[in-house]
């Protein structure tokens, strides 16, 4: 087998750029772990550059196509190849609690459900990278006060310190889509904990921008708010208007009040 065929259905658009994979690669600082998963290899151009890190790679691919393409011509994954669907696969079978990094060229349609499943396994990822819709990648990393800050860019900056790194052109990929790309870099805090409830925190941000034009004080209505709590200032302001730290300061409000 030559060549894998791009297949629409699972958004596969192959980067055939090298430099570019190359520097997707060298975006993880190998900081904390030494086990490294790459979402969507294909056909293994960002594989390549990852194999000769001093980490051990693994990688998960649900084309059946690019599995086998994979153990034909990359030896040195061996057993490393999972012919899984990362959203749906239980990532303890392979790493148990042990923390290991992800990175990828993300398939755009998952991309954001991707971000939600390394938030959700956040204590054993240290770091995340790799190539998203540019729009996703800036949303990511965006900072209060923009149309574009919003609940991904809150949820994963509450625990990760979020960086843009560079833009890369449609016409570096085979078929080339209709959107430049961009890639980013997400580095766990040291501390990630958040001096709240969780859930609620989760909670409270998507409510909050699910009706983002209102003020919090209308969008947050269900929470049943006292008329007290109701009273404070921080209650006049949109979503896109309050920092992470000042979603922090209203969810612990929130459960001092009694929700």
């Amino acid at each position: 087998m030559d060549k894998v065929k791009a297949k629409k259905h699972l958004g596969q658009h192959f980067l055939n750029d090298e430099n570019i994979a190359q520097k997707i690669a060298d975006a993880l600082t190998l900081e904390g772990y030494n086990k490294v998963l790459e979402i969507g290899p294909g056909m293994g151009v960002l594989t390549k550059y990852l194999l000769e890190k001093p980490i051990e790679t693994y990688v998960i691919e649900i084309d059946t196509e690019s599995v086998e393409y994979l153990q034909t011509h990359y030896l040195k994954l061996s057993n490393k190849i999972l012919s899984e669907d990362f959203l749906k696969y239980d990532l303890t079978k392979v790493f148990g609690q042990e923390p290991f990094a992800v990175i990828g060229n993300f398939p755009y349609n998952i991309s954001t459900q991707i971000v939600f499943k390394v938030l959700e396994k956040r204590n054993q990822i240290p770091e995340f990278a790799g190539m998203f819709q540019k729009e996703v990648a800036e949303r990511i990393c965006e900072k209060k006060g923009s149309k574009t800050y919003g609940i991904l860019s809150v949820l994963t900056q509450a625990f990760y310190d979020t960086e843009y790194l560079f833009t890369v052109s449609e016409h570096v990929f085979t078929p080339p889509p209709k959107v430049k790309s961009g890639v980013m870099r997400m580095r766990r805090k040291e501390n990630f904990n958040l001096p709240c409830d969780e859930r609620l925190f989760f909670n409270v941000v998507k409510t909050g921008f699910n009706q983002r034009r209102k003020t919090l004080r209308n969008s947050l209505k269900t929470f049943n708010l006292s008329e007290k709590l109701r009273e404070d200032s921080i209650f006049d302001l949109r979503p896109e208007q309050l920092s992470v730290e000042q979603f922090i300061e209203l969810t612990q409000k929130i459960q001092a009040d009694g929700v």
